[in-house]
This record gives C-alpha cells, sequence and structure tokens, in this order.
C-alpha cells in the first residue's frame, strides 16, 4: 500500500492512499474521534490499514487533481544514521581523513529537524549564508509501533513502511560546525524531503534479497545522473539501526530512522569536478526502485 498525504481543491490536506493510479482518502473513527493525518493513521495502524481496502471507494480523485504533500509531515522526530560504507569511505577521502574503526562497531545517528519536512514538488531554500548546498539520496524507514530495547531480528516488526529520504546538507555551515565536536547540526536544519509517498514494507517483498531488499537508487540534477547505488549495499541493517536507537530509548509510531547516504548518493562524494554545488534553480530528483519519485527544486 501506498500512503499519501494530499490536498484537493478545497486546500485542506488529509490522509490517504493510491492504488492503481487513484488517490482515495482516509477518514475513519475510532474510539470516539475522526482520524484523518497521516500521524493518527500510523498511530492506528494496525487497526486502520486493513480495514482501507474492504471500504467503498465513494470517493476519489486522479493523481492530477490532487498535490501530493510529504507523506508525514509532521513526525514524531527524525533520525539520520551514517549506515553506507562507501559513502563513509568516498566523503572520508575527500575531506582527507580516514574512517574511524568505531564506524564498524555500532551504527551512528544524529537528530534532524523534524519541524522542516518538505515534501514532493516543494522548494527547499539554500541557507542565505551557504555557498555549499548537496543533497543526500537516502532511504528511511516509519516506525509503526511503540518499543523499548528492539533487538535487531525483532525490528522489521516496528517498521510500517518505508519512503526516499533527501536530508538536504549546508557542507560549508557542517564543517565549521563539526571540528568542534559538536555535529551535525546547523548544517542539516534547513530542510529535509520525503516522499512521494510511504510504502509499506508487504509491497517491497519482489525485492527482498535475503534479509535486504534489491533497490537501485539514483540522483539526477537537472536531468543528469549523478548518483546511482543500491540499497541491499547498506553495511548496517535496519535492524541494526532500530536496535541502536531504542536502546534506552522509547521509539514511536511516526518517528523515521534515515539509512544515511548510499555510495556516490551526494556532491560531497564527488568534488567540483564531477558539479558544482547547489544553486537555485536546479531540480534534484531521487528514484528508488519501488519507492517512487522524489522532486525538489532550489531557490
Amino acid at each position: 500500500m501506498k500512503l499519501v498525504t494530499f490536498r484537493n481543491s478545497d486546500g485542506k490536506a488529509q490522509a490517504g492512499w493510491i492504488e492503481d493510479e487513484k488517490v482515495y482518502p482516509i477518514s475513519m473513527e475510532i474510539g470516539g474521534s475522526e482520524i484523518s493525518t497521516m500521524l493518527e493513521v500510523i498511530r492506528h495502524s494496525e487497526e486502520i490499514l486493513p480495514e482501507l481496502v474492504k471500504q467503498p471507494k465513494d470517493v476519489e480523485y486522479s493523481l492530477d487533481e490532487v498535490e501530493l504533500l510529504a507523506p508525514l509531515p509532521n513526525p514524531a522526530s527524525v533520525r539520520d544514521f551514517m549506515a553506507f560504507e562507501q559513502h563513509l569511505l568516498n566523503a572520508s577521502k575527500q575531506a582527507g581523513l580516514q574512517v574511524h574503526p568505531k564506524w564498524y562497531e555500532i551504527p551512528v545517528f544524529y537528530f534532524s529537524n523534524h519541524q522542516s519536512i518538505h515534501g514532493p514538488g516543494q522548494a527547499v531554500e539554500i541557507p542565505a549564508n551557504s555557498e555549499k548546498f548537496d543533497y543526500e539520496l537516502e532511504i528511511a524507514a516509519v516506525i509503526g509501533k511503540q518499543g523499548r530495547n528492539i533487538k535487531a531480528e525483532e525490528a522489521d516488526d516496528y517498521i510500517l513502511g518505508y519512503t526516499i529520504f533527501n536530508d538536504w546538507s549546508a557542507r560549508d555551515l557542517q564543517m565549521e560546525e563539526m571540528p568542534v565536536g559538536l555535529g551535525p547540526a546547523k548544517g542539516k536544519d534547513a530542510a529535509t524531503s520525503i516522499g512521494p509517498y510511504i510504502v509499506t514494507k508487504d509491497e517491497l517483498e519482489p525485492y527482498r534479497d535475503g534479509a535486504l531488499y534489491d533497490l537501485k537508487m539514483t540522483a539526477k540534477i537537472n536531468g543528469k545522473q549523478i548518483s546511482e547505488g543500491n540499497f541491499k549495499d547498506i553495511h548496517h541493517s535496519f535492524g541494526d539501526m532500530i536496535e541502536r536507537a531504542s536502546s534506552n530509548s522509547t521509539l514511536y509510531p511516526g518517528d523515521i530512522i534515515g539509512s544515511g547516504t548510499v555510495g556516490t548518493g551526494c556532491l560531497l562524494e564527488h568534488g567540483p569536478e564531477v558539479h558544482p554545488w547547489l544553486k537555485p534553480g536546479d531540480e534534484v530528483e531521487l528514484e528508488i526502485t519501488g519507492l517512487g519519485v522524489l522532486k525538489n527544486t532550489l531557490k
């Protein structure tokens, strides 16, 4: 199932789902409360999702009648990991650094700005004090139920689905702060894009490769492909990440767990000879097998 948040001609944003290129609104009552936002849907997903396909489809929209927004506009939190070895090797080489051996032992993450979520087609503003703005090609898991001290082998039970995740990065701001020993923070503060939908994990079964999924990941700038990788090349699995994130801490429905950048998945890895830093007017297009295409234009 592809879950979306959309806006139709009346200007109201609401949760929905896509089937056969049609968008169907989700509006249900649970315990006397109306459920219409994606965060509410996720919190009650075990009750709601099995019922959707049984309900009469009295209201439907074609995709060209609606505006798709960030599928989860208000995540409970956003943790972004750094789980692809090739990204780390490439970025470290560009910076003249060595990969810290601890990275191979534990998956590490930072908390991103969950109040600055952007959706497909939404313009992303480059911070006024940044001249080295970058995209990051990632996949994210959306947590579907509450859990604490979750073991890696049990983590799949806590994942509702997956979405494309673009961790926009002001590299000059990031490099100012990180030598101090804290961060990234301000360098990642401007925006995170997700979408175009949350794909429930059952839809990805055709792409399963052992414990992972065989999902091609690409990024283009103004139609030119810059990045290509595959989710199955990840070093730390989402199980590893969720075990780390939930250690002595509670994960809640609507939390987002980012994978970190796939190898070659950002300009930092390539250097200016491949492509200059992003500028206003550039269109960045991320595509992941089974998860769709996420486009944003810079301003």
